[in-house]
């Protein structure tokens, strides 16, 4: 990605450029403490895992820096991050299927979820310096959004791969972030894959991110904002043995929003009654 390129991203994908002519000094300044200590560690963290990750087996230096860049990044904004219900995670591999509330999801997952997954990635972060170098070096499945079907079937393919591989897989099915922090519907993809590769789908909660830093937000606002994020996991779900495949991913596909929106109400009931 060349230096228009990357101005480009960054206008669409970064607060104080898409929206400087909006913005208070204030504003600014919160930007500038909070995004740039995170460039910062980007780098770092992602030279660690180009270097490291050739170097280790199963590129093991690249989990390691994947963790401990989310960990650090979440310090450094100074938000909390708790998990429950790991211990619904089967043996073998599955594919997480996480709600999509904030960009934070991707440091609160990364920090908390538990074993060596790949993450559906937008094709376009992959062209981006550090970032994109760690994705491609630890085999994180990029998705084309523009390429209209003949990227889904690439898609699915990629992702059933993974699954027969043994690996984790991570993906949000809404497709984007949700502008309200509500769970919008799920699309199909992902569930494809994991019907053709025989794995279960493990539902996963988020809730906490939305307020912290909604979609189209420039930081993580103020003091005043709810700053912990929680994380529960839910019993895998199985795909359906019999049926046709359309209604058998339509089974799986609402079977699995269903426990999300389920797990949601109970973490909200909690933290109003906290």
């Amino acid at each position: 990605m060349g230096p228009k390129e990357m101005l480009k991203w960054a206008k669409a994908e970064w607060g104080l450029f898409a929206k400087a002519d909006q913005m208070s000094a204030s504003q600014r300044a919160q930007w500038v403490r909070q995004w740039v200590p995170f460039g910062v560690r980007t780098v770092g963290y992602g030279a660690v895992s180009c270097v490291g990750g050739v170097m280790t087996a199963d590129h093991r230096a690249s989990l390691w820096a994947m963790r401990q860049w989310s960990r650090a990044s979440l310090k450094g904004l100074n938000i909390s991050a708790e998990i429950s219900g790991v211990e619904n995670i089967p043996e073998g591999s599955v594919m997480y299927a996480a709600n999509h509330q904030s960009s934070l999801d991707i440091l609160v997952l990364g920090a908390v979820l538990p074993g060596d997954f790949k993450w559906a990635a937008k094709s376009s972060l992959l062209r981006v310096p550090f970032v994109g170098w760690h994705l491609k070096l630890s085999g994180h499945v990029p998705v084309d959004r523009a390429a209209g079907r003949k990227g889904a079937v690439k898609a699915i393919n990629d992702f059933a791969r993974v699954l027969e591989e043994g690996k984790h897989l991570l993906i949000f099915p809404e497709g984007t972030r949700s502008e309200t922090g509500e769970v919008k519907p799920f699309k199909n993809g992902g569930f494809y894959a994991a019907l053709r590769a025989s794995r279960p789908v493990v539902p996963v909660a988020i809730d906490g991110t939305h307020q912290m830093m909604f979609k189209g937000a420039v930081d993580t606002g103020g003091d005043g904002v709810r700053r912990h994020a929680i994380v529960r996991v839910g019993k895998p779900i199985h795909p359906p043995a019999e049926g046709r495949e359309g209604a058998r991913v339509t089974e799986l596909r609402d079977r699995t929003r269903e426990a999300i929106l389920t797990m949601h109400a109970q973490i909200r009931q909690e933290y109003e009654a906290s």
